[in-house]
């Protein structure tokens, strides 16, 4: 078993231990040198293989290590002349003469020889060695049961895999496919490919994944570095609010403060009293607003410029209409009176759908079941309940449920409703568990509102601060956030950006404070 030299051209060894493989021929010849000129005019290979070289300003990439990288990304693209060329230019090879012996014996499926150069790579942790001797003699297994061998696929299994003392249940899974050919369809060992080159293929793979990176370079490294810089410098960039498909590997990533909105673009002016609530559709469409007015508009977004332009004005409540609430598919919009009921309306028409009430409770929150084929409510006798679209009463929970608050919220798997129970409390109702959790906080709540991965809860307080919560699991506090004004009016914080990743906030100053979220 002789060894192969490392002044064999690269052109003539095996390039790796995936695609590579798949390129070699069925009879096991040794692949030709490719004609090329313009490795005949540059492939001069180096005196030196760049061992002790770096590259890069700080000196921390080693360049041996930079090529091999580069060589096999080349393989890995299909682009087996140019890896080839890359290889023979810079005298420094892809693998050791070694492990370019050990690919070529396993793709040969000559195992004896495979597991003896294996021995002759030179590798420290024995386990490893008896793990990948085991993947070897196990596919050797396989193929000799294949052929029908059975006496020789015994003897492998007793005298060579069995001494390794590697993986006892696989050893027995493996002495039953001898008893039982079907064994190995049923425990799924048998699904070695019709194709015995591509069934070596992804004993390769396997023993890539095992041996130590500088043994075997991990298939798509090159990548597997890149996407990690993009993902730093993503994590860098503070008002980061671009798209992935916007990054570019020809210079560093970098969002400025242009990318947060920051100048006014158009004045809605329809109300005739204070705006209370304000809501985009889920479409992006559609934006409705409610007031004191005791209406509220549907406004539709104009394509061509992003403008908005008067839709709806939807009349018909006694008294201020607290807060508006989109179905699903933006079809049709609920508004909620001060204490008084719930109207469903037709977005497309205008039209009032249906009137929710209860005999002798006002109604002061509402929202639509997740599958949009019912609604829920808050009750000014703090209780909540659960109608279908015609006004049947489905649920209703009593007690210390809500407050005369106007915010609520379900998840979006309709298991979760959340409330504000007490004035320094937050209410997680789980429906299918009957379990509550409470978030307390440290003084009175004036809104919240829930993340659109319903993770997080922005909590608003009298006290001037916005409070991030995780209510995965148990409540915990993740950050706080001051620098918004609020002397007399309810102010409200949304998620907003790229995945959510700011916060803005109305303020009584006239501003709109933006936070960067820190979760």
């Amino acid at each position: 078993m002789g060894v192969i030299e490392d002044d064999e051209p690269p052109l003539k060894r095996v390039k790796g231990p995936l695609e590579e493989s798949k390129s070699l021929p069925v009879d096991h010849s040794t692949a030709q040198p490719v004609s090329c000129s313009l490795g005949d005019k540059m492939a001069r290979p180096l005196t030196s293989q760049g061992d002790g070289e770096t590259i890069g300003s700080q000196g921390i990439i080693k360049k041996s290590e930079f090529i091999k990288i580069i060589t096999k990304a080349l393989y890995s693209l299909g682009y087996e002349k140019s890896g080839a060329l890359l290889e023979e230019e810079s005298g420094i090879p892809l693998h050791s003469s070694v492990v370019n012996q050990f690919i070529q014996q396993v793709t040969d499926g000559k195992w004896d020889d495979s597991v003896a150069a294996l021995h002759m790579i030179g590798l420290s942790d024995e386990t490893i060695v008896k793990s990948a001797s085991f993947l070897i003699l196990e596919q050797k297994f396989l193929e000799l049961l294949k052929m029908e061998e059975v006496t020789a696929a015994l003897d492998t299994l007793r005298n060579e895999i069995v001494p390794l003392h590697v993986n006892l249940n696989r050893v027995h899974e493996l002495a039953a496919c001898i008893i039982s050919p079907l064994q190995c369809v049923r425990l799924g060992i048998s699904g070695q490919d019709t194709e015995v080159t591509t069934s070596r293929s992804k004993i390769l793979e396997k023993l890539q994944k095992l041996l130590p990176a500088a043994v075997m370079i991990p298939e798509k490294r090159l990548e597997h570095l890149v996407e990690r810089a993009l993902d730093v410098q993503r994590g860098a960039c503070v008002f980061h609010n671009a798209l992935d498909s916007d990054l570019s590997l020809y210079s560093d990533h970098h969002c400025g403060k242009n990318q947060i909105p920051s100048q006014t673009l158009q004045i809605l002016q329809a109300h005739n009293d204070e705006v209370w609530f304000l809501q985009f559709s889920h479409n992006g469409k559609y934006l409705a607003s409610s007031s004191k007015d005791q209406s509220a508009i549907i406004w539709e977004v104009i394509k061509e410029n992003g403008h908005m332009s008067l839709k709806h004005t939807l009349c018909g409540h006694q008294k201020p209409v607290l807060t508006v609430s989109w179905n699903p598919d933006d079809s049709q919009i609920l508004t909620c009176g001060l204490e008084e009921v719930i109207r469903r309306w037709d977005v497309s028409s205008g039209e009032c759908l249906h009137v929710y009430e209860k005999s002798g409770v006002g109604l002061i929150s509402c929202g639509w079941f997740p599958d949009g084929r019912g609604i829920f409510a808050g009750m000014t006798d703090r209780s909540i309940c659960l109608w279908d679209l015609e006004g049947r009463e489905l649920e209703c929970w009593k007690g210390q449920r809500t407050l005369r608050i106007s915010d609520m919220a379900i998840t979006e798997d309709g298991k979760r409703i959340i409330s504000i129970c007490r004035e320094s409390a937050i209410l997680l109702l789980d429906r299918e568990a009957k379990f509550e959790r409470l978030i307390e906080e440290v003084g009175m709540i004036t809104s919240f509102s829930l993340s659109k991965d319903n993770k997080f809860l922005l909590v608003n307080l009298i006290n001037q601060e916005i409070h991030l919560w995780s209510i995965e699991g148990d409540p915990k506090l993740v950050s706080r956030y001051k620098g918004h004004k609020r002397t007399r009016f309810v102010i409200r914080s949304c998620f907003g950006g790229l995945g959510q990743a700011f916060i803005a906030s109305g303020s009584e100053d006239s501003q709109v404070p933006f936070y960067v979220m820190k979760r």
